[in-house]
């Protein structure tokens, strides 16, 4: 279903997560982007190239100190970032949108009477795209 949207967006190649593990497949990334709370860290160091980087957004706290000791003793480079909601980075970001480098993609809204929905819709992993409540009732949820 994510494929003709993630071609459209400009996805070269893509993994269904569900029936193929990236970090066992013969390939090796120089650079992983990690936002998946539940991935194994020792996996995704062995997927890297040597010298490869991995970037994990909202890591757990073993997986930081880890980085640490993975930055000290091999030539792979582990990076954590917390993500956040400055102003000025949204405001980059419609910067961004505005001129086309680079494409929101909205898959249902939802009034905020049905936010149960909404969060439900966000955790079955099915969406397309983001999830958006709305403050308005006159906008109906679409797909």
């Amino acid at each position: 279903i994510k494929e003709p949207m993630l071609r459209d967006i400009g996805a070269d190649y893509f993994i269904v997560y569900q029936q193929q593990d990236f970090t066992k497949m013969d390939i090796k990334y120089d650079v992983l982007l990690d936002m998946v709370a539940g991935s194994s860290y020792q996996s995704c160091l062995q997927a890297l190239n040597p010298g490869g980087r991995y970037l994990m957004v909202n890591p757990r706290l073993v997986n930081m100190f880890r980085s640490l000791l993975t930055n000290i003793f091999t030539d792979q480079i582990v990076v954590f970032e917390f993500a956040s909601e400055k102003k000025e980075e949204l405001q980059q970001l419609g910067v961004m949108i505005d001129a086309g480098a680079i494409k929101p993609v909205v898959d249902v809204v939802y009034p905020m009477s049905e936010a149960v929905e909404a969060h439900q819709r966000v955790e079955q992993e099915q969406r397309l795209g983001s999830v958006v409540l709305s403050w308005f009732p006159h906008h109906p949820a679409s797909s």
